[in-house]
């Protein structure tokens, strides 16, 4: 066991938590004040929800000993056998429990990300219903398939450094079904749905940024150099990200807006996310650029649709998750990561390319259609919709019988 690494992912595993809350606060300032305090309880309560759920059977599904390929038995259920000892398949030089605990962090924010699809008219109690059938019957597939050591995914050679397929592909595809199954919200695209408050989505970008460095560094499970690589690349895709949604903004709508610098902050930092420990510094910072010119005109091609996606999720974290899932088959390089793989533009090989492709294929596919039938049993048995009266009166005052201000 190496002291410095543990230290190195307890830290991490701290900076991944604080992004739940900092999520909460990005989302809660660009819905209506009527609704903030709904927003941001959706993202904030997933921090126990799916706590709990990881400790009780998650974990054991995500990671636990392989079954088929598709999934881990129930043998770690309750923590059963993770003690403080390293884990043989998994982080070796660090505590068991505490790569428990740094993966739970991920599994928390990823329903967290869904909910700013369906912002503003989904009732509580039934999202907590959604979200955990969501966890147990997607997130933690898909974990097992793409991390698990036997996971079918893993074995085939598809690679996801910190997330693009298990938490950004996923939560865009559910986002994709929420929308199609819920409906826009009452008065889309008749009445104003401007964020009540900028300031707190921008200093909820500024939490999420902070946290990428655990978020992605940290996925290198130990403190060396490819956590080096993957902190740098986080930050220059992050900026760059924000360079280009800004630079397309001021190109195609003559102005650059608060919003913009950090939609194109948070698409830089979910695109680079796949690659992070993969690629070099130019390769993050021309993925950054990527996403925010792609990424802006996802979000732009969602209004011209008429698509409800409230705060951007399938255009930001879907359509960003994807095109780092496949940009890593692209740019990887043995040079920065010894463990990884040449991508096309260094081996002239199309062979990961296709791997990358094909597990955004089935990650996505199975996400959405399982979200579909999750969200379509929800609303059936338990109505997922608040009423037209009460969505107008606001979710606050309905569901946790609170105001945000009080004037």
């Amino acid at each position: 066991m190496n002291k410095a690494d543990t230290a190195f992912i307890l830290a991490a595993a701290g900076l991944v938590l604080l992004m739940t809350p900092g999520l909460a606060l990005f989302y809660g300032g660009m819905v209506r004040g009527k609704n903030v305090l709904g927003t941001i309880m959706q993202s904030f309560f997933m921090i126990a929800l799916v706590s709990i759920e990881w400790v009780y059977l998650g974990y054991s599904m995500a990671f636990g000993p392989d079954v088929g390929g598709v999934i881990g038995n129930l043998s770690w259920v309750a923590l059963n056998g993770v003690g403080t000892a390293p884990s043989a398949d998994y982080a070796t030089t660090i505590p068991h429990t505490v790569f428990m605990i740094y993966q739970c962090m991920f599994a928390i924010i990823t329903p967290a990300l869904i909910t700013g699809a369906f912002a503003e008219r989904v009732r509580f109690f039934p999202f907590l219903v959604f979200a955990l059938l969501w966890t147990v019957l997607v997130y933690n597939p898909v974990c097992h398939w793409v991390w698990a050591k036997g996971g079918w995914l893993a074995q085939m050679g598809v690679l996801d450094f910190a997330g693009g397929l298990v938490v950004h592909v996923t939560c865009g595809a559910a986002a994709l079904a929420a929308v199609l199954v819920i409906g826009p919200r009452r008065g889309y695209g008749r009445s104003s749905f401007m964020p009540h408050n900028l300031p707190m989505t921008l200093m909820g970008t500024g939490i999420l940024w902070f946290g990428w460095f655990g978020f992605n560094g940290g996925s290198a499970l130990a403190a060396n150099e490819v956590a080096a690589t993957a902190f740098v690349a986080t930050h220059l895709a992050g900026m760059a990200g924000m360079l280009s949604w800004v630079g397309m903004e001021r190109l195609m709508m003559g102005n650059a807006t608060t919003l913009g610098a950090a939609s194109g902050a948070i698409a830089g930092l979910a695109t680079i996310t796949p690659a992070a420990g993969f690629v070099g510094p130019n390769a993050a910072v021309l993925i950054g650029i990527m996403a925010g010119i792609v990424c802006f005109g996802a979000v732009r091609l969602k209004s011209r649709l008429k698509f409800d996606d409230s705060l951007d999720v399938v255009g930001i974290h879907g359509v960003g998750g994807v095109i780092g899932t496949i940009c890593l088959g692209v740019f990887a390089s043995t040079q920065v990561n010894p463990g990884g793989v040449d991508g096309l533009l260094i081996s002239g090989n199309v062979g990961q390319l296709v791997k990358q492709m094909f597990g955004v294929a089935v990650v996505g596919g199975y996400t959405l259609v399982v979200s579909w039938i999750i969200l379509k049993g929800v609303d059936m048995f338990m109505g997922i919709r608040p009423t037209e009266e009460n969505e107008v009166v606001g979710l606050d005052s309905v569901e946790h019988s609170e105001t945000a201000y009080n004037h």
